[in-house]
């Protein structure tokens, strides 16, 4: 008995721990950019300064971004922190400007979930690839998981979800099939 409440209690731990660490890096991001805010709204070009926010900045905020399982919560965090970043870069703080206005000043979209699903096909690409998995992948053998039966609620979305959900669209030729066909 008290070993399974040990376990769920750690189970519980590592589900707060990965809520948090998005967070985490972020406010992680957010200070390494206050720290060289004068570079990023200096007057360098634009095309040089987004190019060193990206570099910079998202490598923080997205270090270990290929292993995550994104919620809604998450995602919302992400972009809420890609418009911080743009916003701080160009926009005075008094100005009450759209955030549709400040992609178009900025000469960009919302782009940081699209990297992180960039980043996801690579890695799972490269780790098929060196396990010799891609084969038993593509023939089905895999199943992902182990069926668990007396469980309240929706399954938990895994890795191998991201996986069969990015293998289904690139054999159905759905969106986001490019990035599989390059992985792969």
């Amino acid at each position: 008995m008290n070993v399974k409440k040990k376990k769920k209690s750690q189970s519980v731990t590592m589900k707060m721990h990965k809520k948090n660490l998005i967070c985490h890096l972020i406010a992680m991001a957010k200070s390494a950019f206050n720290k060289k805010r004068a570079l990023f709204t200096s007057t360098l070009d634009l095309e040089l300064r987004k190019k060193l926010v990206k570099c910079y900045i998202w490598s923080i905020a997205l270090c270990g971004a290929e292993t995550w399982t994104l919620w809604a919560v998450n995602q919302k965090h992400l972009e809420s922190f890609e418009m911080w970043c743009w916003r701080r870069m160009e926009i005075s703080w008094t100005d009450h400007v759209r955030n549709e206005e400040v992609l178009l000043r900025v000469k960009e979209q919302r782009n940081i979930l699209h990297e992180i699903s960039k980043r996801k096909a690579n890695w799972i690409g490269r780790i098929l690839r060196r396990n010799c998995l891609l084969q038993r992948v593509i023939e089905r053998k895999i199943k992902g998981g182990i069926e668990v039966t007396g469980r309240q609620g929706r399954r938990c979305r895994k890795l191998l979800d991201d996986l069969k959900e990015k293998i289904l669209s690139f054999e159905g030729g759905g969106s986001g099939s490019h990035y599989v066909e390059s992985s792969l």
